[in-house]
């Protein structure tokens, strides 16, 4: 059921993205906000306690109804859970800017390369170089597939397995579900936004929720990486994911850069131009200075992954039918 379920949801989405910004997103932003307001003392444990209650019982609600659909009827199920994941997962939502960034600079409009880079990334992109323009929609790219695609893949196929495997009973039957999908996406989604609010009261209810999200990125970060070295350049990748990712400010983002310009052969992070000044990084990858051409790479090499993700599945469901 995983893998048709996720092979109706990349169809649909091909069809009719979801936008990012529409509802049911936009609802849960506003609610994670009034979870934040009314939970944020300044303190950790608040702000794991409000991650808990801006998460879990979505987490909970979209399994249970998936339980007792399965109970009516096997269609009404994988109808479902086809659903969740064309809300959660969004491959669309990564290649519609990506694509429209790589136009403007191929028609040579690099100004509007700038907007369209700053509409989509929330980044101040008014002083960067061209070369920044470049370097920042790979980086970005990358890191956007990984969180709206493959990482969502990941929690939705693991938080079934986990729960048949670890759980007693009653318990791993109420998660044995799509809600992984839901679990990584909102808890991406609010580590984000809480961690763009200001002031020194904030810091602590923030670091909270990000870092539940970088445990809960930890093992997807990975596969995403290895997915990228194999249909890449498996040397390069796998040396730049070793000597390099550690070195970048977010361990799990480093890992899936570093092995991204491994695979494509391109040199990301370093200098960047910012709020008026250079801004020093460390250098990701190896090979040749980004250009137009890396982000025509850089789609295929994503499309590539996809590929590989539906064909492990694949394999996995095959055997499971087998055994």
């Amino acid at each position: 059921m995983s893998l048709l379920s996720l092979i109706f949801a990349l169809l649909l989405e091909q069809v009719r993205a979801v936008d990012p910004k529409g509802p049911p997103f936009s609802l849960h932003r506003r609610f994670a906000a009034l979870i934040a307001r009314n939970f944020n003392a300044g303190r950790r444990r608040h702000g794991v306690l409000g991650w808990a209650v801006a998460v879990l019982p979505w987490v909970l609600l979209v399994n249970g109804v998936h339980y007792l659909l399965g109970e009516v009827s096997v269609l009404l199920a994988l109808v479902w859970s086809t659903a969740v994941l064309y809300l959660t997962m969004g491959l669309r939502q990564f290649s519609g800017g990506f694509t429209a960034v790589q136009r403007a600079l191929r028609e040579g409009r690099p100004e509007e390369a700038r907007r369209l880079l700053a509409d989509w990334s929330g980044e101040d992109t008014s002083v960067f170089s061209d070369e920044d323009v470049l370097k920042v929609t790979l980086e970005y790219g990358l890191v956007s597939a990984h969180r709206n695609v493959f990482g969502v893949i990941a929690w939705y196929a693991f938080l079934p397995a986990m729960s048949a495997a670890l759980l007693p009973g009653s318990l791993g039957v109420l998660l044995a579900g799509p809600g992984g999908a839901v679990l990584y996406r909102l808890s991406g989604m609010v580590a984000r936004q809480w961690g763009g609010q200001t002031g020194e009261e904030n810091r602590a209810f923030a670091a909270a929720a990000r870092d539940l999200f970088f445990w809960l990125d930890w093992v997807p970060a990975r596969l995403t990486a290895l997915s990228f070295a194999v249909v890449g350049d498996f040397e390069d990748a796998l040396y730049a994911w070793r000597a390099q990712a550690a070195s970048w400010i977010d361990r799990g983002v480093g890992v899936i850069l570093a092995s991204g310009a491994g695979a494509l052969g391109v040199r990301l992070g370093d200098s960047l131009h910012a709020d008026g000044q250079l801004v020093y990084r460390p250098e990701l990858g190896l090979g040749d200075v980004a250009d137009q051409e890396h982000l025509n790479s850089a789609v295929g090499l994503i499309w590539r992954s996809v590929v590989l993700w539906v064909l492990v599945m694949s394999l996995v469901t095959v055997a499971n039918w087998v055994r």
